[in-house]
C-alpha cells in the first residue's frame, strides 16, 4: 500500500508540473525542435527511473554495451507489463520513440509527452493506419531516431510469449538499421499479477547482439519474425530461472 501512495503522489506531482514545462518546450520547440525532444527525453526518464525505484524494482541488466550508440535502431521486445516501457525507456542513449496503442491518445500530459519524445500511436483495428505508422517509423530511423515496438501485438501476461507480427520488421528491413532484441523478465510480477498495488520485485532485462538483415541467410530474412522471436524466448526461459 505504501509504494501505491508513493507512486500516485510522484506521479500526480509530475503531471501537475509537467503543465508549465510542456508549455516551456513547447515554446522552445519553434526554435529549436531537437533540443524539446532532448529535453523531453531526460525529464522523462529520469521520472521513469524514481518510479521504478518507489516500485520497489531491484533491475539487473545484461549485455547494455549491445546497444549501438552512434546509429539508430529498432528495439524488439517481449511485453509484459506497462513497466516494460517505464524500465527500458530510461535507459535509451539516444533519442527513440516508442510505437504504442492509440487510446493512450485520450490520457493528457503523457499523451504530449509521447508525441515530444517521436512516440507513433498505433490503430490495431485499421490496416491502412498501421502501415502509416510503420511508413513514419521508417522515415524517423533514417532521419536517426531509433524506434521501440513489440511484435506481439499487445501486452501479453501469459508466461507463453504470442507469435512476433512479420509487419513490425518492415522498419528494419527497409532502412537496413540494427535490430535490438530486448527481453524482460518478471516486470508483470511489479503490478499487474496483484492489482492495484506494486511489490517488490527482481527484473532482468536483457539485450542481445544486433542482428543485421541484410546479413542474415534468405530464409532467416523470409522467416525474420520467427528468427527473432525464437532469440528472446530463448533469452527469457534463461533469465526466468534466475528470478
Amino acid at each position: 500500500m505504501i509504494r501505491l501512495i508513493l507512486v500516485f503522489l510522484f506521479l500526480l506531482c509530475f503531471f501537475i508540473i509537467s503543465i508549465p514545462i510542456q508549455l516551456i518546450l513547447w515554446i522552445v520547440g519553434k526554435f529549436n525542435e531537437n533540443a524539446k525532444k532532448h529535453i523531453s527525453l531526460a525529464i522523462v526518464s529520469k521520472a521513469f527511473k524514481v518510479v521504478a525505484f518507489l516500485s520497489g524494482v531491484k533491475l539487473t541488466v545484461i549485455g547494455e554495451e549491445n546497444v549501438p550508440k552512434d546509429t539508430s535502431v529498432l528495439y524488439i521486445g517481449n511485453h509484459r507489463s506497462y513497466f516494460d516501457i517505464v524500465i527500458s525507456y530510461s535507459r535509451v542513449p539516444r533519442l527513440t520513440g516508442y510505437i504504442a496503442k492509440k487510446e493512450i491518445l485520450k490520457v493528457p500530459i503523457l499523451s504530449t509527452w509521447m508525441r515530444y519524445m517521436d512516440c507513433l500511436f498505433l490503430d490495431r483495428k485499421d490496416i491502412r493506419q498501421g502501415l502509416e505508422v510503420i511508413l513514419t517509423a521508417i522515415d524517423k530511423v533514417k532521419n536517426g531516431i531509433s524506434i521501440t515496438i513489440y511484435p506481439e501485438g499487445t501486452r501479453n501476461g501469459k508466461d507463453e510469449m504470442l507469435p512476433f507480427h512479420k509487419g513490425s520488421f518492415k522498419i528494419a528491413q527497409k532502412t537496413g538499421c540494427p535490430i535490438v532484441p530486448m527481453t524482460i523478465c518478471n516486470s508483470n510480477a511489479i503490478f499487474e499479477d496483484h492489482l492495484p498495488f506494486f511489490k517488490k520485485a527482481h527484473v532482468i532485462l536483457e539485450y542481445g547482439n544486433p542482428i543485421y538483415p541484410n546479413e542474415l541467410s534468405a530464409e532467416d530474412k523470409k522467416n525474420i519474425d520467427t528468427y527473432c522471436y525464437n532469440i528472446i524466448k530463448e533469452t527469457y526461459e534463461k533469465n526466468k530461472v534466475q528470478i
